[in-house]
């Protein structure tokens, strides 16, 4: 499969490219919602624009209402949605949310697929339970109750979850803590009794929620999938998740590196373009190729997993893991060739490393990947 856009992809890219320059740039969003404390961290205005463009319901099947496009033009809009650091919920809602509701019975789908779709609701996926992402490893209980289940337990890091209108959640229905069986993966809606989220906002000025559920009782309905049977659903939606983070990651990677460059072509030194040391041109050289090295496997992962390839999982990771090293070294660089400055608010680069802290945590970082790929590898 070539690595490159066809043409129905290039005309979504160009799109995608002109909008969230226009209206997700920094100034317009993240600078805006960041300085007036938003407690969602992003603006639902810019959302419902987002379901106006057919970006909301991209993975969306057409039987529901959506585009039954694929993770590669999903990821065309979060290359770009990390390009300009525009904060939305697009990944937890129409990447990770999407994919698990995809899994659903006809009523959950109608449930809330069309608010997905025309841009009126928020999703949100509570599957970690530590400081680090360990999807192997699910205690949270879901106990039979009457005709359905009582939750009980806490998920942390739960990005926007305290806006969604309704929590994707992973919960044990049978077995120990560590078995890959006896997962059941629940849809949880925002007035659920017995639901508390403790609000925290994170480095790149989002917010993330430690979610406790009481004894939170749900009717049989909420069962995404099958009872015991959730954890093929849960490592789909995983794969899709940290496919489309990566495919972030290469946008906050380019943003950098955009303004990084413009930089070097404006500031001077000694009464010389700093973009004409020959040491700068160099790193930036660098930096270049790992930017598109990085871009490159994401863009196999999305067509793997499009295909069905059982590989997918694997190149995942690999994408996961070589964005996150690249990123990282974009805004380093990028902070470093901007000099003191890069340091201060004024300056948008310092933003770019923000967000590239936070992302590459979010399921999993470099060293969870890697150490996936080598044991999936036979290591």
């Amino acid at each position: 499969m070539p690595l490159y856009h066809d043409d129905d992809q290039t005309m979504l890219a160009d799109s995608a490219a002109q909008f969230m320059a226009e209206q997700g740039s920094i100034e317009k969003q993240l600078r805006h919602w960041r300085d007036r404390d938003c407690p969602d961290g992003f603006g639902h205005a810019l959302w419902e624009q987002f379901a106006e463009m057919g970006f909301t319901g991209i993975l969306v099947s057409e039987e529901d209402g959506g585009m039954a496009m694929g993770h590669v033009e999903a990821g065309i809009v979060l290359e770009e949605i990390g390009r300009n650091l525009t904060p939305s919920p697009f990944l937890t809602s129409s990447v990770l949310a999407a994919t698990a509701l995809k899994s659903g019975s006809d009523d959950l789908r109608g449930r809330y697929l069309p608010g997905l779709i025309e841009g009126k609701s928020v999703f949100a996926v509570a599957v970690d339970e530590g400081s680090k992402h360990r999807p192997e490893r699910i205690a949270m209980r879901a106990e039979k109750s009457g005709n359905g289940f009582k939750l009980s337990g806490q998920k942390d890091f739960v990005i926007q979850g305290a806006s969604a209108d309704m929590l994707v959640v992973a919960a044990r229905t049978s077995g120990s803590d560590d078995d890959a069986d006896g997962i059941t993966l629940f849809a949880v809606p925002k007035d659920a009794a017995n639901m508390s989220h403790d609000a925290v906002r994170l480095v790149d000025s989002s917010v993330a929620t430690h979610t406790k559920f009481d004894g939170v009782e749900l009717d049989g309905d909420a069962v995404i999938g099958e009872v015991d049977g959730g954890r093929d659903i849960l490592n789909a939606m995983l794969t899709a998740g940290r496919i489309g983070s990566a495919a972030e990651g290469v946008g906050v990677a380019r943003g950098a590196m955009d303004i990084t460059v413009e930089y070097l072509k404006q500031r001077k030194q000694f009464g010389k373009l700093i973009g004409e040391f020959q040491a700068l041109q160099h790193r930036a050289s660098h930096l270049y190729s790992e930017v598109e090295i990085a871009r490159a496997a994401v863009f196999k992962a999305q067509q793997l997993f499009d295909g069905d390839s059982e590989k997918a999982d694997l190149m995942a990771s690999v994408a996961k893991a070589k964005v996150a090293k690249t990123a990282g070294l974009a805004v380093r660089e990028g902070v470093q060739m901007h000099g003191g400055v890069g340091m201060t608010d004024e300056y948008d680069i310092g933003l770019y490393m923000k967000r590239d802290r936070a992302l590459g945590e979010f399921l999993g970082d470099a060293y969870y990947h890697a150490g996936r790929v080598a044991e999936m590898s036979g290591y």
